[in-house]
């Protein structure tokens, strides 16, 4: 992994979403890596992640996502421990990024799936940057509908009975 992309520090906090989804971690990691690749593999993600700049602008790695080997348009793998915990580490011009999924028990064949975001927004254009992904909702809505998005995979009536 590049230098540039490895944080010592804990970036700012953002904002966590969580959902409830009805399904073991193992399942809801697999649902999760393909919700991940679903959304940050379209041709528009791609073309965003290149023009605001991010370090790692194409898709790459093994599925499901492997440390440090593993790219989504915008992100790296930063840590990846199947099951319990993923986090996608980013960069561009207006600023540096983390996206942490959680994924907790909750009960039998339940699991919180939580995305929690930390990120910094250097300069001016950082700041002009994080009022129209943040304050906008943007960002909630995109990462709910991510969020939602793995459940409705992990919960598949063909997933669970396999």
């Amino acid at each position: 992994m590049d230098a540039p992309m490895r944080r010592r520090t804990p970036l700012p906090y953002v904002d966590e979403h969580t959902i409830l989804v009805e399904a073991d971690a193992d399942e809801v990691w697999w649902a999760l890596a393909e919700a991940l690749d679903w959304a940050f593999s379209r041709p528009a993600a791609v073309r965003y992640a290149k023009l605001v700049g991010c370090v790692d602008h194409t898709a790459s790695g093994p599925r499901p996502p492997a440390e440090g080997e593993t790219t989504f348009p915008g992100f790296r793998t930063l840590t990846a421990i199947p099951g319990s915990r993923l986090t996608l580490l980013g960069r561009h011009r207006f600023s540096s990024y983390t996206l942490t999924f959680h994924l907790d028990a909750a009960g039998p064949d339940h699991t919180r799936l939580r995305a929690e975001t930390r990120a910094a927004f250097p300069g001016p254009a950082g700041g002009l940057y994080r009022l129209l992904a943040l304050g906008t909702g943007t960002h909630a809505r995109l990462t709910r509908r991510l969020l939602t998005t793995a459940r409705l995979q992990a919960e598949r009536p063909w997933r669970r009975s396999g």
